[in-house]
């Protein structure tokens, strides 16, 4: 299989699973925190689509998806950069989103970029260095899975919440 399909299939996952989580889902279960105190939906989703177009732009070196209009048409105001990177329960409950496929556009919307980002790649660029802060160094490929994985993570536990919220399976 070629690298470039492997990887578009792997980040596309997550949004598939946008979809299904936020299909049918209503306003309060969308801001529902377990106990009062874990992520919601919204922030999951709005958190797993923000940190893969955060760390996107730095590995092209270009513009942040968000900045085209998302913080309007999401209702969230949130700055380029900030993708919820530590953010305690107030900040994770003022998160609020008027229109869930407004949401869902945005996380697609960064798929795409990241799809056509990876599309644009040769094999040799995976082995690239793109961040010498860490022992051993990571690599732009090394740094994809990163993204990939984050997503997957955390769109998992927006399926977990909405079971915990709705009583809802993912259908597995």
């Amino acid at each position: 299989m070629d690298h470039r399909a492997l990887l578009t299939d792997a980040a596309s996952r997550p949004l598939d699973a946008a979809r299904q989580v936020l299909d049918g889902l209503a306003s309060g279960s969308l801001h529902a925190m377990p106990e009062g105190r874990g992520n919601s939906i919204a922030w999951l989703v709005w958190h797993a689509a923000r940190q893969a177009d955060v760390q996107l732009a730095a590995l092209h070196g270009g513009a942040e998806v968000w900045a085209d209009g998302w913080a309007h048409r999401t209702g969230i105001d949130r700055g380029e950069g900030d993708f919820g990177f530590g953010d305690g329960v107030a900040e994770v409950a003022a998160l609020r989103v008027a229109d869930p496929d407004a949401l869902l556009g945005y996380a697609a919307a960064v798929t795409d970029a990241l799809t056509t980002y990876v599309g644009s790649l040769a094999a040799t660029d995976l082995d690239d260095v793109v961040d010498t802060n860490w022992t051993p160094h990571v690599t732009r490929g090394v740094r994809l899975i990163s993204i990939i994985d984050d997503a997957v993570a955390h769109l998992g536990q927006a399926a977990y919440v909405r079971g915990l919220v709705d009583g809802w399976s993912i259908g597995y």
